[in-house]
């Protein structure tokens, strides 16, 4: 882990803008005035951003970093074609390097690849050898990626998703059983609980079951919007979290819900149309007050 690593409350920097360049490090400040610990960057293509920079600016304006990786039909660990899967751990290898560039000690992400299903690729029926093979090929690579990042210091986070995100990796007791077939040090699990209110049948029972493998957490409400706006169970949340004695990072990433229009696309990314630091800090104070009482629940408990 970074020296300059604190863990708390912060916010990916696509809530802001996507791509992240350098003309957006000035944003940096803003978080930070809106009371986030981190920013959690989206791991820049080639040519983006310079990490060490990022890292710099960052610092400067009193956050750290986490890294969010991307990856698509050309990295994906669990394809059967070999140039893919290259790609995949090649990728996967220069996150770890951009991650100690910009010093972020976690990059977490859908690792395992197989992504974008509910767009235009849906899952077909997969035969039981296939499903194995396809199981065997995931977890080599990434005990490749772990490998790698273990001697750098790294840590990669694997985040179960939704099944219309992908059909490999949907709950946490699956992303537990994928660590567990891993069994490097240096990959554990990522929850996000946008994902899992769609899949989880309890979600503070998902996070003790998940306990000292997760290693990073998302805190989204149920439609994605700002903390408070939607129906999830915060307190719940925050006592499964203490209960498992999570101390770890916790982001917010929130998307645009302003525009309620017939046919525009929820799951499209789009810019702020107005000044949301706000919103932003009234989320990360309702999360702050939530695990300061769930804290201290457990602790007299």
């Amino acid at each position: 882990m970074s020296a300059t690593w604190a863990p708390g409350i912060g916010v990916i920097s696509m809530s802001y803008a996507r791509p992240f360049t350098a003309g957006e490090l000035p944003l940096f400040a803003r978080m930070k005035a809106a009371g986030m610990d981190f920013c959690e960057l989206l791991v820049p293509e080639e040519d983006e951003l310079d990490p060490a920079l990022a890292g710099r600016a960052a610092r400067e304006a009193g956050l750290s970093l986490l890294l969010a990786a991307r990856v698509n039909l050309q990295r994906d660990l669990a394809s059967d074609e070999a140039g893919a899967r290259a790609s995949g751990i090649a990728y996967l290898r220069r996150c770890v390097d951009v991650a100690v560039a910009c010093g972020a000690p976690i990059v977490g992400g859908p690792l395992y690849g197989t992504p974008l299903v509910f767009a235009g690729r849906p899952p077909s029926p997969i035969a039981e050898a296939a499903r194995q093979a396809r199981v065997a090929r995931v977890v080599d690579g990434l005990q490749q990626a772990g490998d790698y990042a273990a001697s750098h210091g790294v840590v990669l986070a694997v985040e179960p998703l939704n099944r219309f995100e992908t059909d490999f990796c949907n709950t946490a007791r699956q992303a537990v059983d994928l660590v567990r077939d891993v069994d490097r040090p240096a990959i554990g699990v990522m929850l996000d609980t946008f994902h899992m209110n769609m899949e989880e049948d309890d979600l503070p029972m998902a996070i003790r079951e998940t306990g000292a493998h997760l290693v990073h957490f998302q805190a989204n409400e149920n439609h994605r919007g700002f903390l408070g706006t939607g129906h999830l169970d915060w307190p719940a949340i925050c006592r499964a979290l203490a209960s498992i004695g999570y101390g770890g990072a916790i982001t917010l990433e929130p998307f645009r819900r302003t525009d309620h229009r017939l046919s525009v696309p929820l799951a499209q990314w789009r810019p702020p149309a107005h000044d949301e630091d706000a919103d932003l800090a009234r989320s990360g104070a309702l999360l702050r007050a939530a695990l300061h009482a769930a804290r201290s629940h457990v602790r007299t408990a």
